[in-house]
């Protein structure tokens, strides 16, 4: 199961869409093939996406998206179970409607997987002011979440849908975003949101770990077991961002960006960035970024708590324990003219290439080490290195 919503997701590309002005999209489709590698998770898989427009005023845009998941990862392995696989398929349908200066955009995502589904309808609006200068972006997302959970039988290794599971998710978005057009060449972006969550926010596989009895120092091998996590009901986090977009004289653009993330369960969040991109060689663009992330701990996360009951929430979600990512990508994009048909204007082919390196600051890696080995804590600190793939044709026509 794969706890992230696409209402965030979303609601970054809505704003995106909105900080262009108002025009529509070109028409356009993508194939594109994606693949991630880290941590003992394997997800790759195609996506389709195509826009069309109609008349001045009306455009859409159609997405499918497949996710192959093969998992084998910390949580997995530490609570004893086997490597798994399973599959995620996304549809999505985008409609904008132009309207002198002003873009309406309704859109719905669905996902859906063995044990999860997620519906997110979106609104938004984009208004061009002070001769254009000033674009201001206001958009609004709900989506609904149902969680199932497999379990698997002892006697005969079957895996299967416990039918006594369900749980629910409700969220929403409210954002909010400016794009201010500084100088000639120099372009400002200030995004706000705040995203609710109400329902069952955890994972139904993650367990938390605690001391038997309870920690004591006099026995440093002491055994720890484990119980399901208790996480609160309800969840509500603000993100502001700001990106700077600057273009060099010699045809080339440096793009920074920092967000600052805050939420009811105690995290704060940065994330910086920094991006160049340089065309080359007549029809060649080339690109590479650079991105720093840091958070700390949720307020009740804990990697071993003393004892069993030891508090009302208790969390080992490694992503809610404080961590650090060095996130480096270089990406080519080459385009190309189509004269063999007259319904197709150009194309262009893209390859990006990311590493991502994040380590853990208070969740430790438990998979050699079994309850009395070590003593409770001792473990080392988990880390990861992964890299992600994205490979897609363009064709505009």
């Amino acid at each position: 199961m794969r706890r992230q919503s696409p209402l965030l997701a979303l609601a970054g590309l809505l704003l995106a869409a909105a900080a262009q002005g108002a025009q529509l999209p070109e028409e356009r489709a993508d194939l594109l093939y994606h693949r991630y590698s880290g941590g003992g998770i394997t997800v790759e898989g195609p996506s389709v996406l195509v826009r069309k427009n109609f008349g001045d005023s009306f455009s859409a845009t159609a997405n499918y998206y497949v996710d192959a998941i093969t998992s084998a990862s910390v949580d997995v392995v530490v609570s004893g179970a086997s490597e798994y696989k399973e599959r995620r398929d996304q549809k999505s349908l985008a409609l904008d409607y132009l309207h002198g200066k002003s873009t309406w955009s309704a859109s719905y995502v669905e996902s859906a997987e063995n044990d999860y589904k997620a519906g997110t309808w979106s609104l938004g609006v984009s208004q061009d002011m002070f001769g254009d200068l000033t674009t201001v972006s206001f958009g609004y997302s709900q989506g609904h979440d149902r969680i199932r959970r497999t379990i698997q039988d002892q006697l005969t290794g079957e895996k299967f849908v416990d039918p006594d599971f369900q749980r629910s998710i409700d969220r929403r978005n409210y954002r909010v975003g400016v794009t201010q057009v500084l100088t000639r060449n120099l372009l400002l972006s200030l995004n706000f949101e705040t995203v609710t969550e109400e329902g069952y926010l955890q994972n139904p596989y993650r367990f938390r770990r605690f001391c038997v009895p309870f920690c004591d120092a006099s026995t440093p091998a002491d055994s720890w077991s484990t119980q399901g996590e208790i996480f609160p009901a309800t969840r509500t986090g603000n993100a502001g961002s700001g990106r700077l977009k600057y273009y060099l004289p010699w045809r080339a653009a440096l793009d920074g960006s920092y967000r600052f993330y805050s939420d009811t369960w105690g995290i704060r969040a940065h994330t910086a960035g920094i991006e160049y991109t340089q065309p080359m060689w007549g029809r060649w663009v080339l690109s590479g970024s650079y991105r720093y992330y840091s958070q700390n701990s949720a307020d009740f996360f804990s990697d071993l708590f003393p004892f069993e009951e030891a508090q009302n929430f208790m969390v080992r979600d490694k992503e809610a324990s404080a961590l650090k990512s060095h996130t480096v990508g270089i990406g080519a994009a080459y385009e190309f003219p189509i004269t063999w048909t007259s319904w197709l204007k150009r194309g262009s082919v893209n390859l990006s290439l990311t590493h991502m390196m994040i380590d853990y600051s208070q969740f430790r890696d438990l998979r050699d080490y079994p309850p009395g080995s070590v003593t409770p804590g001792s473990e080392p600190l988990y880390s990861l290195d992964a890299n992600v793939i994205q490979f897609y044709l363009s064709l505009w026509f």
